[in-house]
Order: C-alpha cells, then sequence, then structure tokens
C-alpha cells in the first residue's frame, strides 16, 4: 500500500459539513478564532451594531412583542430565555443546517469531532423500551462487562430511560472516566432485566469498519467523518491488504457510505485524496474569502488504482456526497444505491462567548462536474429500489446478535453482494448482476 503527504487546506478549518440523521454523528470542525471580546464589550458592540442595523420600526416591533410576552404570556418568562429564543429563531430561520448552539451543544458536537470521550462505548438508537445498543466499541467498557448489539437499555442510575429522548440517555451514559454507572437491560431469551455495573472510561470512537469479502476484495464502511477517519481509512487499507494473504494488492473495494450523514470537511477530502491521483475534489463559494475554495487530489493512490464501487442511500449526506461525487466526477468509482440526500452547503463554527457558538452556512459546494447537488442529491450509476435499511447489526466478535452462525456479509446484505459482482463482474453483465 502506498501512501503520500497529507492533503493540507488551512483555509478549512472551522468548516462543517454535516446532517443530524442519527445522535451519534453530528460532527465539527476546529475553529480558533482568537481571544473572545469580554461580555460588556460585546454587549456595547452588539447594541451599537444592532441601533444601525434596526430600523426605527423594526426596533419598536421587537420590544413590542418583548413587553407582551412579559405581561401577557401564562408562566413568567426571563427576558434571558426570551433573548436567547429570539437568537436561535434568527438563525434557524436562515436554512435547515445554521443553528445556535447553546454550551451542552457546542460541548457535543466537539465530543464526536475528536473521536473520543468517556463513557461505556456504545451506539445507541431509540426504540420502544428505552435505547437499543446498535453497536459496542471493540475493547469498551461495554464490550468488557458483556453488553451486546440488541440489547436494549431501559434504565441508567436507577432512572428510567425515555425513549422519545435519546439524547438525554446518551449524555447520562457520558461521564468522569473511572466513574460507575449502572445498567438494567432488556435481552432477548432473557426473562428478566439484566444489572451491569460498569465504570466509565476514555472511549475511542471508530468511524470506519472493514472486513474481507473475498482474498482479492475489502469492504469499508464509512459511518460518519471525523478527525480520525482518514487515519482510520488508511489503516484499515493497510490491515486488508495485509489479512489477505497475497502477493498482490487487493484488487477491488466495496466501500459503503449509506446512512453516513457527514461530518468534518477536511475529513472527507483526506480520504477523496487517499484514493485519487489527480483531480479536482470539490469547489465551494461563498461571500467571503475563507468561504471560497477548492481541492485538488495530490499523486498517489493508497489502493495502487484497485477498483472501488461505492454504496449510497438517502441517508448518505454532505461530506459523504463530496466524496461520492469526487470519486464518480474523477471516473474513479462507480455508484450503486438509492439517490443521495442533497445536501450541498458548507457550515462554520464560530465560538461566541459564554461557551456557545453559531453554526452558520457560509459556501455552497461543487461536485468537479461544477454541480451543486443541493436539495437535488446524486443519482447512482445503478439505482436500487426498495428498503433502504442496513442488514441486522452484527456484534463486535463477529456474530450476530446471539448464538447463531454469521452468514457472509454479501450474503446477508444484498447491496454489498450487488457491489462486489459490480467489482468482479464483466462490462456487459453489470447490468444483470446488479438488478435488485
Amino acid at each position: 500500500m502506498r501512501t503520500r503527504p497529507r492533503l493540507t487546506l488551512s483555509v478549512l478549518g472551522g468548516l462543517l459539513l454535516g446532517l443530524s440523521l442519527s445522535h451519534s454523528q453530528q460532527v465539527l470542525a476546529d475553529h480558533s478564532p482568537g481571544p473572545l471580546p469580554t461580555a460588556t464589550a460585546t454587549a456595547t458592540a452588539t447594541a451599537t451594531a444592532t441601533a444601525a442595523v434596526l430600523s426605527q420600526q423594526d426596533a419598536r416591533l421587537f420590544a413590542q412583542v418583548m413587553r407582551r410576552i412579559r405581561r401577557n404570556y401564562v408562566d413568567p418568562v426571563s427576558d434571558h430565555k426570551l433573548m436567547q429564543a429570539a437568537i436561535r429563531g434568527m438563525v434557524a430561520s436562515l436554512d435547515p443546517h445554521s443553528a445556535f448552539l447553546s454550551g451542552d451543544e457546542f460541548k457535543d458536537m466537539k465530543v464526536t469531532t475528536s473521536g473520543a470521550y468517556a463513557g461505556i462505548g456504545v451506539e445507541v438508537s431509540a426504540c420502544k423500551q428505552g435505547v437499543s445498543v446498535v453497536r459496542r466499541m471493540p475493547g469498551s467498557p461495554a464490550a468488557h462487562a458483556g453488553l451486546r448489539a440488541g440489547d436494549v437499555i431501559v434504565r441508567i442510575d436507577n432512572v428510567a430511560v425515555d425513549p422519545a429522548n435519546v439524547d438525554a440517555a446518551i449524555e447520562r451514559m457520558r461521564g468522569p472516566e473511572g466513574s460507575p454507572i449502572r445498567l438494567a437491560v432488556l435481552r432477548v431469551g432473557t426473562p428478566s432485566l439484566l444489572k451491569f455495573d460498569i465504570r466509565r472510561a476514555h472511549v475511542k470512537l471508530v468511524s470506519v469498519e472493514s472486513e474481507l469479502l473475498t482474498r482479492q476484495y475489502g469492504y469499508l464502511r464509512i459511518t460518519s467523518f471525523t478527525d480520525s477517519t482518514a487515519d482510520e481509512v488508511e489503516s484499515a487499507v493497510n490491515r486488508l491488504e495485509h489479512a489477505s494473504g497475497a502477493s498482490r494488492p487487493l484488487r477491488g473495494f466495496v466501500i459503503d457510505l449509506r446512512n453516513n450523514p457527514g461530518g468534518v470537511l477536511d475529513s472527507a477530502l483526506q480520504v477523496a485524496d487517499d484514493f485519487l491521483d489527480k483531480g479536482l475534489i470539490v469547489s465551494a463559494k461563498g461571500r467571503t474569502e475563507d468561504a471560497n475554495f477548492s481541492a485538488t487530489a495530490r499523486p498517489g493512490d493508497i489502493t495502487g488504482g484497485a477498483r472501488l464501487v461505492l454504496l449510497v442511500n438517502g441517508g448518505s449526506a454532505s461530506a459523504a456526497e463530496i466524496l461520492a461525487a469526487a470519486l464518480h466526477d474523477n471516473k474513479r468509482a462507480e455508484l450503486i444505491g438509492w439517490r443521495t440526500y442533497g445536501k450541498g452547503t458548507v457550515q462554520t463554527i464560530m465560538p461566541l462567548s459564554n461557551g456557545t457558538a453559531l453554526k452558520l452556512t457560509t459556501s455552497r459546494y461543487y461536485t468537479p462536474a461544477g454541480i451543486s447537488i443541493n436539495g437535488v442529491g446524486i443519482i447512482p450509476d445503478v439505482v436500487l429500489r426498495g428498503p433502504q435499511r442496513l442488514p441486522a447489526v452484527l456484534d463486535d466478535d463477529g456474530g450476530p446478535a446471539g448464538d447463531a452462525p454469521a452468514p457472509t456479509l454479501a450474503q446477508r446484505d444484498a447491496p454489498v453482494g450487488m457491489a462486489l459482482g459490480l467489482l468482479g463482474a464483466p462490462a456487459e453483465r453489470v447490468a444483470r448482476v446488479a438488478a435488485p
């Protein structure tokens, strides 16, 4: 496997690409805007700027609404809460991806960006009884304690889990390293609740999963783009090539981007650069100098030119779409699956006072073919029909959630089998192999 120097684009600091499609994949890029002004200076500057920008009529209307709410709303509301709500509403009205982030929300985004946190090491989703364990991280406290994929957490430290508030459950499972936590768990086939006493520890988030499909073809699933994703991709390719036992590099890879909501822009660019020898990766246009940029691949392909097929669906968004378009438009990969989400904008994270932040759309990006996919998405070369669900989750020991023997990935996940057929089939058989 060949390696190459990192693609470096300093202008991209602070740029975010992502869509909150899941509770565990909302990420941001680092941004260092310099020292923040004092609260007094900020308030004075804001008041001056507001007076200069707002017309007398707008200012009067705003004051009237504030007075009416204070006097007549059914419950007392503080001016601070009203102003926070006004700021949220102002930013949210711009587009679906701009947002004002509270201190806690900003911290949560930084946790997933760094690729590490203190907790028990599980990915969860809502279910009827509580939150279901989708995946446990290898070597995590959850794995050591014996939690399995498919387990349903119903109580955390004797507090019932609200299925409608997965974020609260995630927050309760995180905490200081070494601190204890008790879980009550429902498990299929077990009549009574299971109790787990676990100590939180430093957990590394894994955004890339990999395995050999055959001795000649590998599989990479990229679940999101964090700061460590490019390193994880390079390590996974190297590991698969050594695991194959073949004297030659692998002939091809299936890269699975289904349900990948995006993430850190620079990470997606690095991964695209890993698979490209040359060519434009992406360009972006905005109102400020930093919002206008382009990225071009450097020589060197970590697979040595192996064939690539990418799996996408309606949950593939933003940074995942950038990677798909870059590899497709540069004729490096074929796409199979369903039309992608269609998020063609870039957000910049701007830290504010009191630990809050502004996530603001600052650019529109364009594929190497010069197309904006915003609201449109990418149509794959081979379009599939039917449910876009991923297959049943495997436990991290390689077996299913239970004791039944596991079928191969290509057997239990039809689109993966079809992608493998595209990699190995002659051109005249592609349409037949890929038919659902």
